[in-house]
C-alpha cells in the first residue's frame, strides 16, 4: 500500500487533457454568454494508485500543468500533499497565484487527494473526516437566454425531480425584464426559496432598485449583486438589502487571502468557494477554517462530484450549487457521478477516492489539448 510506514509511493507521472463540451442550449448571465464549457482533467500516478482531478478552466492550463507544475511535483511522496501544494505555489510565484495557475494547482491537488484515498482504500470523505454524510444542494441555472417556459420548467424540475428546497436563476442581461422573470420563477417553485445571481452586473443603486421591485418574490439569496472585486459595495448591499435576503459572493476566490479579505471586509452573509479554483481540496479546507473562525457559512460552488466529499468535511458548509452545466457534464463523462435525492447528494462510501472514473472513450470526441493517458 505504501513505500514506507510514514509516506506514500513517489509520484511517477502526471498527465492532463482539456475537453470542450457544447452546452445543450445557448447560455448567458448578467455579464457573459457562452456555448461550451472546458473541462481540464488531470491524472497523477504512483506505483500504489492513480488519482483523478479536474477543473473548469481553459486549455491554457495544460502547458502549465505539464511544465512547471509537473516539475514541481515530480518524484515527490504522493502522500505529502501539503509539500506538493507548497511546491506548486512557489513554482508559480512569478506568474501570479490566481486565475489559470490556481485552477491548474487545484486540479493536481484534487488528484493527489484522490490518489491517497485510493491507495488507502478509503472514500475521500472518510479520509478527510466527516461532519455530515450528505450535502444539501440548490438547483442552479435559469440562464438569461431561456424563455419564460424554459425557465419555469428547469426550476420546477429541480424541486419536483431532485427535491431541492432552493433554486437559483441568472439576472442582469436585461434588467427591465428581471422582475417579471423573477415572478415567473417564483410561480414555478411555489413555497421553495428563490435565489438570484447577477454575476456582478449591477451598480449598488441598480441592485437596490431590483430588490425593491421584487419584494413580493421573497428572494432569499442575492449573489454578486455587484462585482466581487468591490468589497465596500458588497458590504453596502449587505447592510441595505432586505433583512431576509442574504448577500453571497466568493466563487472567484483563488487563495485563502482572497477569502480572508472578503470575510474581514464584512462583505458577505455567506461565502462561496470552489475547490476547482481555490487551490483544490487543500485550499477549500483552508477557506472552510477561515469561515469557521469568522462564524460565516460556506457554500460550495459547482463541480458536485468533487464537493460532495470535501463538503462533508467542512463544519459550516451551507450547501452546494447543483449547476446545470456541471451536473450534465459530470453525468456524461464520469462513471459514479452523484445523483440528487431529496435535495441532497452524498459520497459513495463503497468506492475509494472521489468514487468516480473518467470515461476516456466517451470524452475523446471533445478533447482539444493535452494527453489522454
Amino acid at each position: 500500500m505504501t513505500d514506507t510506514d510514514t509516506g506514500g509511493a513517489p509520484i511517477t507521472a502526471l498527465h492532463a487533457a482539456a475537453y470542450r463540451i457544447p452546452t445543450d442550449k445557448p447560455e448567458a448571465d448578467g455579464t457573459y454568454a457562452w456555448d461550451a464549457t472546458t473541462l481540464v482533467v488531470v491524472h497523477v500516478d504512483s506505483e500504489a494508485a492513480s488519482g483523478l482531478g479536474y477543473t473548469y478552466a481553459d486549455a491554457a492550463a495544460i502547458p502549465l500543468i505539464e511544465g512547471l507544475l509537473r516539475k514541481a511535483t515530480a518524484e515527490r511522496d504522493s502522500f505529502d500533499i501539503p509539500g506538493a501544494w507548497m511546491a506548486m505555489q512557489t513554482s508559480v510565484r512569478n506568474l501570479g497565484r490566481s486565475g489559470i495557475a490556481a485552477c491548474a494547482i487545484s486540479a493536481i491537488d484534487t488528484a493527489l487527494w484522490d490518489l491517497k484515498a485510493r491507495a488507502l482504500d478509503l472514500p475521500l470523505a472518510s479520509l478527510l473526516g466527516r461532519c455530515r454524510d450528505r450535502v444539501p444542494i440548490y438547483g442552479s441555472g435559469g440562464f438569461t437566454t431561456y424563455s419564460d417556459e424554459q425557465l419555469r420548467a428547469q426550476l420546477a424540475g429541480w424541486v419536483e425531480r431532485d427535491g431541492c428546497r432552493f433554486v437559483k436563476m441568472k439576472i442582469g442581461s436585461e434588467p427591465q425584464r428581471d422582475p417579471e422573470r423573477v415572478m415567473q420563477a417564483k410561480f414555478a417553485i411555489g413555497d421553495h426559496e428563490l435565489f438570484v445571481d447577477a454575476n456582478g452586473a449591477f451598480s449598488v443603486k441598480q441592485a437596490l432598485e431590483f430588490t425593491e421591485h421584487c419584494l413580493e418574490a421573497d428572494i432569499r439569496w442575492f449573489e454578486e449583486p455587484v462585482t466581487s472585486d468591490d468589497l465596500p459595495s458588497l458590504r453596502v448591499m449587505r447592510e441595505r438589502a432586505p433583512d431576509s435576503m442574504e448577500i453571497a459572493a466568493g466563487e472567484y476566490i483563488y487563495t485563502a487571502d482572497d477569502a480572508r479579505l472578503m470575510l474581514e471586509g464584512n462583505a458577505v452573509d455567506v461565502l462561496q468557494a470552489d475547490a476547482t479554483r481555490c487551490g483544490g481540496i487543500t485550499g477549500f479546507l483552508q477557506i472552510g477554517a477561515l469561515c469557521e473562525a469568522h462564524h460565516i457559512d460556506l457554500s460550495a460552488h459547482c463541480a458536485p462530484a468533487i464537493h460532495r466529499h470535501v463538503g462533508c468535511a467542512v463544519p459550516r458548509l451551507r450547501h452546494l450549487e447543483w449547476f446545470h452545466d456541471h451536473v450534465r457534464i459530470e453525468q456524461m463523462l464520469f462513471d459514479g457521478a452523484p445523483v440528487a435525492r431529496d435535495g441532497m447528494i452524498e459520497p459513495d462510501f463503497g468506492r475509494p477516492g472521489h468514487g468516480i472514473e473518467f470515461k476516456r472513450k466517451d470524452a475523446e470526441h471533445f478533447r482539444i489539448n493535452g494527453t489522454a493517458q
